[in-house]
């Protein structure tokens, strides 16, 4: 069956052009900073949101068909997906894709039928992909939806539960491999407490990264040689999350020394949801030198839920990439993590929302690059800090003075002046100037 014959393939026409199936700012071969513009964006799509979300909530049922023409929960169906999602990404021009064990495949009540299948079905993922430039960007497993991880996946107080999210996690692993994957993803959707009454959190932490040790060691053994990534998210559908943000899930990584093999996974939504912005989540990742992928979303701050929006925010969009150009780019990609409002329930409303997203991040791109090349940004920093460079800050910064030393300074130069103001409303104004001027 063929998929989306209605739609064109989709082209950048320009920033004036008023069709609303064309590129207004993605424009692929573009070069932005010495590299094309699709180099910079390495876009993929999110297989359990495009090809399976179907616009169900918890206050009522799917409003749109993604069955693309085949009975749901059967192979039949798990193939149309493939179908129909290598038509989108080929119309689209996006080289990769992202998955979930379960957004292949129907999980069946045998886990040697389930991976009966996921055979099966990356069989047919790698005749889809010969030919084209269409790649898997990571792969993960989904250890959050069945009633066997209420309580976690590393984090359960079961060990049957346990063994069978290693079984998952291997055989996600080894789909990776197949699919020629860059990375491989966890995000701990479970792993974490409703109460500390019943819960043994050092316990459960050091079973995780035990799991994840395992997963490395496996993954390594196999032949993966991509980064390993956590995706912090503070809570929902826990109430505490042990991966609460970056900072946390650093700081979780380097004391079970895995560090080493992973990096993080940034998702929008789930920063904001921790009450940082976007931006934050991705600077603490990329000092840290654990900025690897993005999940490209956003959310709505007066729902205060993860609604995953698809990206509009040229802001927030600037800012992020903003963050990635000064990270020197990234080892994964950008994700569409997003999904289409609940109302927006047709095939053209899928094409609407992707071209939505790239446009704006494309854009974020071109204003990232303008703000780093009209250089006040970098010149106001560097001037800021300018005190440590020269004298007793850059014996400070060298790690060549003391306490005593520094005391005896204080005493002698009495009250220190204020510091250079931060001027944040002058710098505020630089970017609305990149960005509208």
């Amino acid at each position: 069956m063929q998929h989306f014959e209605n739609i064109p393939v989709i082209r950048y026409e320009g920033p004036t052009s008023k069709n609303p199936l064309a590129f207004k700012f993605y424009d692929p071969a573009r070069v932005v900073m010495g590299k094309p513009m699709r180099e910079h964006l390495p876009f993929a799509m999110a297989w359990w949101h495009n090809l399976c979300a179907a616009g169900t909530d918890m206050f009522g049922r799917d409003t749109a068909d993604k069955s693309f023409g085949a009975e749901k929960g059967t192979m039949e169906h798990a193939k149309a997906k493939v179908d129909a999602g290598f038509a989108f990404m080929q119309k689209l021009g996006i080289r990769y894709f992202c998955f979930h064990d379960v957004d292949l495949v129907p999980e069946a009540d045998d886990i040697k039928e389930t991976n009966r299948r996921l055979d099966e079905i990356s069989d047919y993922i790698l005749e889809k992909m010969q030919g084209t430039d269409i790649r898997c960007l990571w792969g993960t497993a989904n250890m959050f939806s069945n009633p066997r991880y209420m309580n976690g996946a590393g984090s359960t107080n079961s060990a049957e539960v346990f063994c069978f999210a290693a079984a998952q996690i291997k055989k996600a692993l080894d789909l990776t491999v197949k699919l020629g994957g860059r990375g491989y993803v966890f995000w701990g959707g479970r792993e974490g407490y409703e109460t500390l009454l019943n819960t043994d959190v050092k316990f459960e932490q050091e079973n995780i990264a035990n799991l994840m040790h395992m997963a490395v060691d496996y993954g390594r053994s196999i032949g993966f040689t991509g980064d390993f990534y956590i995706e912090p998210k503070p809570k929902e559908p826990m109430k505490h999350q042990y991966d609460f943000d970056a900072a946390t899930a650093i700081g979780f990584l380097r004391q079970y020394g895995l560090d080493k093999d992973f990096k993080l996974n940034i998702e929008a939504n789930h920063a904001t949801l921790a009450g940082h912005t976007f931006q934050h989540d991705l600077r603490i990742s990329a000092i840290n030198g654990m900025l690897g992928s993005i999940d490209a979303n956003q959310g709505d701050l007066l729902l205060g839920w993860d609604t995953d929006e698809f990206p509009f925010n040229v802001y927030d969009a600037t800012m992020c990439m903003y963050e990635v150009l000064k990270n020197g780019g990234l080892t994964g990609g950008f994700n569409f993590d997003s999904k289409t409002r609940r109302p927006s329930n047709t095939d053209e409303d899928m094409f609407h929302a992707y071209i939505l997203g790239m446009d704006t991040f494309a854009l974020g791109l071109l204003k990232a690059a303008a703000l780093i090349e009209d250089g006040r940004l970098d010149a106001f920093l560097a001037e800021r800090y300018a005190s440590f460079r020269t004298g007793v800050g850059a014996k400070i910064r060298k790690h060549e003075t003391t306490l005593l030393e520094l005391s005896a300074i204080a005493e002698q130069m009495g009250a220190p002046a204020l510091p250079s103001s931060g001027r944040q409303e002058y710098l505020e104004s630089v970017v609305n100037s990149i960005l509208f001027g």
